[in-house]
């Protein structure tokens, strides 16, 4: 087993729930894991150094094909850092699918993790989504252990709003490293609630206003889950919107302009963001990983006049 070290370095990150199989309880093969050691290649020579996964990921089997992948490849893992998430237990026979961040429950979850990833510890566990019936004062002892034997780096969140952050900092006293919120050029209300305030179109969108300010005071790294908005300005398809359709066309105009993929393009656009989010790869197409390597480098050459374009276009009305 291999013990992960403590920071990474790539703005990128590879999400691992593409791999494993199907999402029933199919067993994987070795279809699988050469289809996940592809994957995991390309994202390695695309400069990526995290990688992201949760027990539930098909089922488990998405952790299990990584951890023969790592079996497969010695020494594969040096220099990079695994984070998982817990916290959502999927339906089974006739019970509906519930979330669960009891200390029970998060103590197993990523003892089941360490096992199938075959690492001793991971970067960052993440609690994947809020259980109403968490009480962070019975989790806390199980966190604290899991910190001081080495099996956790650090404590991260998922979908979570200021709020809830704010109340789970207080009553864990253990610094949240991590949010993971979906966050994309389509996914916009995390940016449109910014300009929103006090205007009417502001009641329309869902986004708890404040969370992104209050991750970047408390020094809470933001990580954005389905950044490349599955292909939609990015790979060849049928507009459904003429914002989609004008969004798609300034996004390859821009590709063409800076010599680069589509996909970097629409990843720069999240990344220039001063709150420095960090962007979780989701596809396990070789060829998309390795377009998105040059996403950092774009996000530095986009000028302002730019990623306002692509807002705008992508929003399909100019700004308020």
């Amino acid at each position: 087993m291999t013990t992960q070290t403590a920071h990474q370095t790539s703005r990128l990150l590879f999400g691992a729930m593409g791999l494993g199989g199907t999402w029933t309880d199919e067993p994987y093969g070795e279809t699988d894991i050469d289809q996940a050691e592809t994957a995991i290649t390309a994202a390695l020579e695309a400069g990526i150094t995290m990688f992201d996964h949760a027990d539930i990921y098909r089922r488990g089997k998405s952790e299990a094909v990584f951890g023969e992948v790592m079996r497969r490849n010695p020494g594969l893992l040096n220099g990079v850092t695994v984070q998982t998430k817990c916290g959502i237990v999927l339906p089974a026979d006739d019970r509906g699918g519930y979330y669960d961040l009891s200390a029970e429950s998060v103590l197993a979850a990523l003892e089941g993790s360490l096992r199938r990833l075959q690492v001793d510890a991971v970067n960052v566990l993440l609690l994947h989504r809020p259980d109403p019936l968490l009480d962070p004062r019975t989790l806390k002892p199980a966190l604290h252990s899991l910190l001081q034997e080495g099996k956790i780096r650090a404590l991260g969140v998922s979908n979570m709003s200021a709020a809830q952050m704010d109340y789970l900092q207080t009553e864990l006293d253990i610094p949240i490293a991590v949010n993971q919120l979906e966050m994309s050029l389509f996914k916009r209300d995390w940016v449109e609630s910014t300009v929103l305030v006090n205007h009417p179109g502001g009641v329309e969108k869902n986004f708890p206003h404040g969370t992104i300010e209050w991750c970047l005071s408390n020094g809470t790294r933001l990580q954005a889950w389905g950044a490349l908005a599955q292909g939609l300005y990015s790979q060849p398809r049928e507009a459904h919107t003429s914002a989609e359709a004008q969004a798609t066309d300034l996004v390859r105009q821009l590709a063409l302009e800076r010599n680069t993929s589509s996909e970097a393009i629409v990843l720069a656009w999240l990344l220039k963001h001063p709150a420095r989010i960090e962007a979780v790869i989701g596809s396990t197409n070789p060829e998309r990983i390795r377009a998105s390597a040059d996403a950092p480098r774009q996000a530095e050459l986009m000028t302002s006049s730019e990623w306002y374009a692509l807002w705008t276009a992508a929003r399909g009305a100019p700004l308020p």
